[in-house]
Formats: structure tokens, C-alpha cells, sequence
């Protein structure tokens, strides 16, 4: 097994992930759905409706419980569900997240690739991210 593939089964390991349909689920009850994929893939393929854009070099300042920069709905009882591609790079956000206090994170198996395959609302993509 790679280095590569040694971390992400760590970072798994801790992880409660969800495909696409609990992910829907959990949205609905109010989960926050996080879209750390780059604006390129955003704007080609579109974008999961009511998913907070996050780009993953601030993700860590925006979600993190005590930190001054986070986003106001998020604190250490919130439902994160962590989007990218494929679910790769989400899994590492996702258990960088419940390092930080968000013991609630988790990401989207398949990523969005998997919730578009999967016949889930879909919008235009390019929406800008968080600040």
C-alpha cells in the first residue's frame, strides 16, 4: 500500500461517510453540504443546490469551531458533509474537520460525480466561494 493510500484509510477510518441518497437526506435536515471542489469543475459540471462553496485552502479557517473566521451556522454538534470529485480528497477534509472539533464531519462517497450520476438536483456551476 502507497504512503498515499496508508493516510486516506486513516482518514477513513474515523469517518462515518455517506453516498449520495443519505447525503440528500441529511441535507434536508439540515447536514451542511461543503463543496471544496476548485471553481473549474464547479462551473463544467455543476453544483449540488444549497451546498456551501468552500475552497479547500480555507476550509480548516471556515469550519473549525473556534476559529474567528468560521461560518456562524457551524459549530461542534454540526452535520458536515464534505464534497470534491470523487470522495478522495473529501475524506481527508472531512477527518481534518473532526480533528478540529467537528466530530459530526463526514464526505460523500463518489463525491459529486456520484450524486449527479445518481439522478440528485443538480444547478449551474460557477457559484463563488466563501470568502
Amino acid at each position: 500500500m502507497s504512503a498515499v493510500d496508508s493516510l486516506l484509510a486513516a482518514a477513513r477510518s474515523s469517518l462515518v461517510r455517506v453516498g449520495p441518497a443519505r447525503a440528500r437526506e441529511l441535507q434536508e435536515a439540515g447536514a451542511l453540504v461543503v463543496d471544496i471542489r476548485p471553481l473549474a469543475n464547479r462551473a463544467a459540471e455543476g453544483e449540488i443546490p444549497g451546498a456551501v462553496i468552500v475552497e479547500r485552502i480555507h476550509l480548516e479557517w471556515r469550519l473549525a469551531p473556534d476559529s474567528e473566521w468560521r461560518l456562524p451556522s457551524v459549530g461542534p454538534d454540526s452535520t458536515v458533509i464534505v464534497v470534491c470529485n470523487e470522495g478522495y480528497s473529501s475524506s481527508l477534509a472531512a477527518a481534518d474537520l473532526q480533528r478540529l472539533g467537528l466530530p459530526r464531519a463526514t464526505d460523500l462517497e463518489g463525491g459529486f460525480r456520484a450524486w449527479a450520476a445518481a439522478g440528485l438536483p443538480v444547478q449551474d456551476g460557477g457559484s463563488p466561494a466563501v470568502p
